[in-house]
């Protein structure tokens, strides 16, 4: 499962771990402080902010050339675009500092900390279990072409890594991330993308098609939307990274950006060839 659904919204399943794992952090603080009348509630959002910024920034310097001919695209991180190294590093930091100012905050803060890290562990640990038991591989789900022939996404992937794209031409972010993928397309080829249209007919692809004026290869038509219930995402636009041998490797809710989408290929390239070294493409 990708996301889950709390009311209107999709929330990422990697979010809500996450924020699971702080409120254990936060806890486990409180309770080895409390004597001490010491929390750690404060320092916790401190590493956030600076580690989130840090990532943040660390991702637009690798990825600067995809990103300087639209640079108010720099603030938007629903790209997902940030460097997790960067980002652990500079909240560590924070971590000691505040350790450095506050001798009573070290323990909370220490056993906090292991707490939260802990407890993310086990629970990714889990879900990506889970995951693997439900989607072995690539889904089975059976697709149409535009010419209205039967195919499922084993067939197109013919022994290359995949990109397999989620949307509907009434979502606006799949709409504004279409043409970053269909360039993609044209530029990478030793990857296969997969366009695949969640819920509407083939006039209506076609239709959309036409007027934007996209070029793209391997668009298909899932009228059931059985294949975002095969990955669990209700989440539009959704893309996924399959390696050759059909493993998912990453994931991605919600539009990408040139920059996201040049990382997570350099990923599924050195996922395929391991002696691959990240370069801007």
């Amino acid at each position: 499962m990708l996301n889950v659904n709390l009311g209107p919204f999709a929330v990422q399943v990697s979010h809500l771990l996450l924020l699971a794992a702080l409120l254990v952090a936060a806890g486990v603080g409180h309770l080895v402080g409390r004597r001490q009348q010491v929390g750690i509630g404060n320092s916790l959002i401190d590493m956030w902010w600076v580690g989130l910024l840090a990532a943040r920034l660390t991702f637009i310097v690798v990825w600067f050339d995809l990103y300087r001919s639209a640079p108010w695209s720099m603030l938007d991180i629903r790209d997902g675009g940030f460097t997790l190294w960067a980002g652990l590093l500079a909240a560590s930091g924070v971590a000691l500092w505040h350790g450095w100012r506050q001798r009573a905050l070290r323990q909370p803060l220490l056993w906090g900390l292991t707490a939260g890290l802990l407890a993310w562990g086990a629970l990714f640990g889990v879900t990506e279990a889970l995951s693997k038991a439900t989607q072995p591989g690539l889904p089975t789900v059976a697709l149409t072409t535009l010419a209205g022939a039967p195919t499922d996404l084993a067939a197109m992937a013919k022994g290359k890594p995949m990109v397999v794209n989620l949307w509907a031409t009434w979502c606006p972010p799949c709409r504004r991330e279409m043409p970053v993928l269909a360039a993609a397309q044209q530029q990478t080829t030793q990857v296969t993308f997969v366009f695949a249209n969640q819920g509407e007919s083939g006039t209506a692809v076609q239709r959309y098609l036409s007027t934007s004026q996209l070029n793209l290869v391997n668009v298909l038509l899932d009228p059931w939307k059985a294949l975002g219930r095969a990955i669990g995402s209700t989440a539009l636009p959704t893309t996924l990274f399959y390696d050759a041998s059909g493993q998912l490797v990453d994931t991605h809710l919600g539009e990408l950006s040139a920059a996201s989408l040049a990382s997570k290929l350099n990923r599924l390239r050195t996922r395929t060839n391991p002696s691959t070294k990240e370069q801007t493409p």
